[in-house]
């Protein structure tokens, strides 16, 4: 009999192992586990989180308690280009809300949801460090700063 077949993919399951050779424990390891698979699948689904609990040795609860605490771990599906917006004070300061509305208005969808083509998810973000550059966002980890509604068309034309 072989090994018992696993939601995780081979070089999944390879990254997540080597990665854990740099932890003290498969705690402090927990983070980098769940963005390899996210990295690989755009989100992580509940098969694959209780696959690398057990990997790791951890309870799956306790697991999930670090999935859900970490904003950038993505629980259910997201759109081809993940579109992060900053709404720190500085950006609200320097006019992140009309350039959200017109956000929205141009997607056609609220925070938190998906283009209805699969193409983009808007999330909000606490804060993205790009004060100097307010308003921003970031698409895919890529900064776009010193936003104006005029210019969204622009940048969203580059992500297909």
């Amino acid at each position: 009999m072989g090994e018992p077949e696993t939601p995780l993919s081979e070089a999944e399951t390879a990254a997540i192992r080597a990665d854990l050779d740099h932890y003290e424990d498969a705690q402090a390891a927990a983070v980098e586990a769940l963005k390899i698979v996210q990295q690989a699948r755009g989100w992580v689904d509940d098969e694959r989180l209780r696959a690398v609990a057990g990997l790791l040795g951890l309870p799956a609860a306790e697991l999930e308690g670090v999935a859900t605490f970490y904003n950038l771990i993505f629980r259910r599906p997201v759109g081809r280009h993940v579109i992060l917006v900053c709404d720190s004070v500085s950006c609200y300061i320097r006019g992140f809300d009309t350039v959200y509305q017109a956000l929205q208005a141009r997607l056609g969808i609220a925070p938190g949801q998906t283009t209805a083509d699969g193409r983009f998810t808007l999330l909000p973000m606490c804060c993205l460090g790009h004060c100097d550059h307010a308003p921003a966002m970031t698409i895919d980890g890529e900064h776009h700063g010193d936003l104006t509604p005029e210019g969204l068309e622009a940048i969203l034309q580059r992500y297909d």
